[in-house]
């Protein structure tokens, strides 16, 4: 008897949204997002992610506590190992953490709401953008930032038909 071979997983998406934001999004709507944006970037399964929606608060209370800064931001990215490698040894069946990536549904909304746009297009751009620090983007230098930026628009550019984001709250978050 042959063994058969497993299709890979897709990449385990695991979302946390604080309660006051629950009935605002939906996990259902940010998962297929967070996957868009793995598939994008060749990151295959047996990868996990995690998406924490939440208040400012507790974003700026993460800022100062793990970046040192007391100041409010929309989203944090805290990566805990290199796109598909584990931090440590873990079981075949365990999915190596990418780490998470926690935004400000506030201040989500007020980008949104001062940028004319809705607000599942500004969540899309802020995981798009946490997702890609995760994956080893980053915005230091300039050059880099160009290039992030770059790659965010052409990440959001696929979303925007594949992710649905056109339909609005009222399709579902």
């Amino acid at each position: 008897m042959t063994p058969r071979s497993r299709a890979p997983a897709a990449p385990r998406i695991d979302v946390r949204i604080a309660p006051p934001f629950r009935t605002a999004v939906r996990a259902a709507w940010l998962r297929p997002v967070a996957r868009a944006v793995l598939e994008a970037e060749g990151v295959a399964g047996g990868v996990q992610a995690g998406i924490v929606i939440t208040d400012d608060e507790t974003v700026r209370e993460l800022n100062g506590r793990f970046l040192g800064l007391d100041e409010p931001t929309d989203v944090l990215s805290f990566g805990l190992a290199e796109a598909g490698e584990a931090p440590f040894a873990l079981p075949p069946e365990e999915a190596a953490s990418l780490g998470e990536v926690v935004i400000a549904y506030p201040t989500a909304l007020r980008q949104a709401q001062e940028a004319g746009r809705s607000v599942e297009a500004e969540l899309a751009h802020l995981l798009v953008h946490g997702l890609l620090h995760l994956l080893g983007y980053d915005h230091q230098r300039p050059e880099d930032g160009r290039a992030m930026r770059r790659r965010e628009e052409e990440v959001l550019a696929a979303l925007s038909v594949s992710a649905g984001l056109s339909e609005g709250l009222h399709g579902g978050l």
